[in-house]
């Protein structure tokens, strides 16, 4: 694995994976404020050595047919808490992948492996955290990790909101 580290701050289960899935399939955008308010208080107690918060991005297709990217709305909120920059352009998600809600973990690593790469910013010797809202095997934030880490990124770590376990 090239990720450094991934924290997440629930499993994704009863209450927890009901409200994550009304934000990322049902319009729920306005819980955005409220879920990333939790990531702040976990980035605050952890004192995490990051320069800038990353959004795992969405293909432009899929960015289209849900209407808004989830991890983005939750990196725009965690960097106005913690008083951080988000950068949305630095890293690009170059494949369509087929959704992996359903997919098993060598599935899932085939799925993403080079589907990501970096296209702007500056990346060489900084340490990003990468936002996204549910960590399964941890595949979708190694491969940006890997894109992250060729462009010459010093630290990646990744917090979600739940992970699967």
């Amino acid at each position: 694995m090239e990720i450094d580290h991934i924290g997440s701050l629930f499993r994704f289960e009863g209450l927890v994976r009901h409200a994550i899935l009304q934000f990322k399939y049902y319009q729920f955008t306005a819980l955005a404020s409220s879920l990333a308010s939790l990531m702040a208080e976990y980035v605050r107690a952890r004192s995490l050595s990051v320069e800038v918060l990353l959004p795992v991005p969405l293909h432009p297709r899929r960015l289209r047919s849900r209407g808004y990217n989830q991890s983005s709305l939750l990196a725009k909120e965690l960097g106005r808490l913690v008083d951080l920059p988000v950068e949305e352009n630095c890293l690009r998600r170059v494949n369509n992948t087929p959704p992996q809600a359903k997919a098993d973990a060598e599935t899932r690593r085939n799925n993403v492996a080079g589907a990501f790469s970096c296209c702007g910013g500056q990346v060489r010797g900084r340490r990003f955290l990468l936002v996204d809202d549910v960590c399964t095997t941890g595949a979708t934030l190694n491969a940006c990790a890997i894109a992250l880490k060729e462009t010459g990124a010093n630290w990646v770590s990744g917090l979600t909101l739940a992970r699967e376990v």
